[in-house]
């Protein structure tokens, strides 16, 4: 009886039943994929600290809330000097699929060091990458909303770009190849327009940032366009126009 209950189900019922199936075992296989590829990044995350001598630094590739993560959150190794940890940090940043590092609240980061460099808008550019090496801007899942903790780095970000005040910088936002293509490129171009939107926030004017998305166009050189590492937010600046000093900020002869 129950044998023929099913047989004469609608023909549309039966459809709708069998892509029910499929989405559960594809929601299976999904989250199969995301724990494998957490565990290689623990292993390769592990390996490259015990590398650069970070005795006592964890990379923990899960949140708060116990989901897996691609930026892991450094802690440990408090009393490593500061070249190592920043050491360790880009050494992690720079395993496959992380899509950036972290240290956790109440650790101590590491100082950076002081470099000389030219001063005024040529070197900008070049303060944004480095601060971009090892962090990038987290966004929540499948969304343009900025994670609450990546503030502290666009206030970073801010303070870089400010020499290139009157410059023309633009905001470019990238996805992996995963998914329906306008999908991630809808994602990406709105995920650029929330950074320019945070950077005028902080001071930066609208009318100098030019937010656009390009999907999954550009990957990252050298990697798979697949790769999760690819979805990111760069910064470049594509005309140069140093500020002019007003005669209130230029210097009086004496």
């Amino acid at each position: 009886m129950r044998m023929k209950a099913i047989l004469s189900l609608t023909p549309w019922l039966k459809v709708l039943i069998g892509a029910a199936c499929v989405v559960v075992i594809a929601l299976i296989a999904s989250d199969m994929t995301s724990e494998n590829t957490i565990a290689r990044l623990e292993n390769e995350a592990k390996a490259a600290i015990e590398r650069q001598g970070g005795t006592g630094i964890v990379a923990d590739f899960r949140t708060d809330q116990g989901w897996p993560t691609r930026h892991p959150e450094l802690s440990g190794g408090e009393t490593l000097d500061d070249d190592t940890r920043r050491r360790v940090a880009r050494a992690v940043a720079a395993v496959r699929g992380v899509g950036g590092v972290h240290w956790a609240k109440g650790s101590r980061p590491p100082v950076e060091t002081v470099e000389t460099v030219e001063p005024g808008p040529y070197h900008c550019q070049r303060d944004v990458e480095a601060l971009l090496a090892v962090r990038v801007i987290r966004f929540a899942q499948s969304s343009a909303k900025i994670e609450d903790d990546s503030d502290l780095l666009l206030d970073e970000v801010a303070e870089a770009l400010k020499p290139c005040r009157g410059s023309i910088i633009a905001v470019a936002g990238h996805s992996d190849s995963v998914g329906d293509a306008q999908v991630n490129l809808r994602l990406s171009r709105e995920r650029a327009d929330a950074v320019r939107d945070a950077l005028v926030e902080r001071g930066l004017p609208r009318a100098s940032l030019r937010a656009e998305g390009y999907g999954s166009a550009r990957p990252v050189e050298g990697l798979d366009p697949t790769d999760p590492a690819n979805r990111r937010i760069e910064f470049s600046v594509i005309s140069i126009a140093p500020q002019v000093p007003t005669p209130v900020d230029t210097p009086d002869a004496g």
